[in-house]
């Protein structure tokens, strides 16, 4: 069901049981990337996730990697210009889909050819790989394009038994990625279905291969306080599926937003999934739905709610991030597509909702919808973002170029955010370095 739809339906949620919906505050983004097309001349891109590389010698250098699907990468800095755009890999064969990034994630320091090297990891759901790309700092200072494939040739898919069962497409979908020690990890969740996989990196022959350490099953049905049965909405064969995702290293927790269900706690114990914790559900949750054939799409009963949704997100639940500060406090961001907001929980404790915020037109920049993927990095980052930055996806980018629909990201100071709250959220540019792994 597409985004916009699901806020047409949560409004008449609302109006139906009278329950208020959390008022957001407003910030406003600094910069936006140039917007791409998801036709024939914008090469079918479609920007979905963001990740941040932070420069080691000059932060404000950083990088802004975003996935465009079947376009591929592009690479951006500070201030919204593209320095770089990477394909997807073609279609292996006449009948084989080809490749189609999803989601990225960095990690630091993963020794690669006797180098630590920074990673930018891909989720190719066409081809149901790991795609790695070797950043090289020497090569962002030089203004030289700084991504190179490292994807060992062997990387086999992460979900599929084989090349045929790839082209079903239920494949490598979200990706996070985290380091422990020497070890980096991604964590892939599967389209269509309710599985997540964790996989150590290995270093093979300078290349990046990975291997399967655990796997998880998260629920496709629930037993309702009334003691009813309830299945999320979805496509038939579908179940609901996990795409935004976060590791907080520090505690070694993965937050998973499973799309038509809510936002699941799961500890990591020695590189292994521990039981999960639904810790939010959406508004949506609980709500009777049937299948129309003729539009295909799922119609919800707003009617029949019984009341065992949640507050703050909307389906679908989306893009995760976190914000580190001291002693394990900070915040878990989650983006609430249904109402273009993004709910604010504390990180420690019970993840205890603050509120929601919502980036709206600026003076510089329009606002963002239909966000799927975010990500925020608390230090420095230059004279751009001296007090940390969160970077957006957005899905309505405007102005509109005739008919074309346009897609984008969008970068906000953290202050902005932090200060728009009527008890202003943490700004911590010291306690935590994300490349700590170096």
């Amino acid at each position: 069901m597409s985004a916009s739809a699901l806020s047409t339906l949560t409004a008449a949620l609302l109006m139906v049981t009278g329950a208020p919906a959390p008022q957001p505050v407003s910030v406003a983004a600094r910069v936006e990337t140039p917007a791409v097309h998801d036709d024939e001349a914008g090469g079918h891109a479609d920007a979905d996730d963001p990740a941040v590389w932070v420069d080691p010698d000059r932060p404000g250098r950083s990088l802004v990697i975003g996935t465009l699907k079947e376009a591929g990468l592009d690479v951006y800095g500070l201030d919204g210009r593209r320095l770089q755009h990477i394909a997807a890999p073609a279609a292996p064969g006449e009948d084989a889909a080809p490749g189609r990034f999803n989601n990225v994630d960095v990690v630091y320091g993963f020794p690669l050819g006797g180098r630590k090297t920074g990673l930018a990891l891909v989720s190719d759901r066409g081809r149901d790989r790991v795609r790695a790309y070797a950043i090289d700092p020497a090569a962002v200072a030089a203004g030289r394009p700084p991504l190179k494939d490292v994807t060992a040739a062997d990387a086999a898919p992460v979900f599929s038994a084989s090349e045929a069962e790839v082209d079903d497409q239920r494949t490598a979908y979200g990706l996070a990625a985290f380091s422990d020690d020497d070890e980096a990890y991604v964590v892939v969740s599967r389209r269509s279905e309710t599985r997540v996989r964790l996989l150590r990196l290995e270093d093979r022959g300078g290349r990046v291969g990975y291997r399967t350490e655990d796997t998880l099953d998260l629920p496709a049905s629930f037993t309702l306080p009334d003691g009813t049965d309830w299945t999320p909405c979805a496509d038939p064969g579908d179940r609901p599926q996990v795409e935004g995702m976060v590791v907080d290293q520090e505690e070694h927790v993965l937050y998973a937003a499973q799309e038509d269900v809510g936002l699941w706690r799961v500890g990591l114990d020695d590189e292994e999934f521990e039981r999960p914790k639904l810790i939010d559900r959406v508004r949506e949750y609980g709500t009777p739905w049937t299948y129309d054939a003729e539009e295909e799409e799922c119609v919800i009963d707003t009617a029949g709610d019984p009341g065992f949704g949640g507050e703050h997100l909307s389906a679908d639940a989306e893009g995760a991030t976190i914000y580190h500060a001291a002693d394990g406090t900070g915040y878990l961001l989650a983006s609430s597509q249904g109402d273009d907001t993004f709910a604010v929980y504390e990180r420690q404790g019970a993840n205890r909702c603050l509120g929601s915020f919502a980036v709206t037109d600026g003076l510089a920049t329009d606002g963002v919808q239909h966000s799927d993927g975010s990500t925020v990095v608390n230090v420095p980052l230059g004279r751009s973002f001296p007090e940390g930055l969160l970077v957006t996806h957005d899905g309505e980018a405007t102005p509109a170029d005739g008919d074309r629909e346009g897609t984008g990201f969008k970068l906000t100071g953290w202050e902005s955010v932090a200060g728009a709250f009527p008890k202003p959220l943490t700004i911590d540019t010291e306690s935590f370095d994300p490349r700590d792994a170096d």
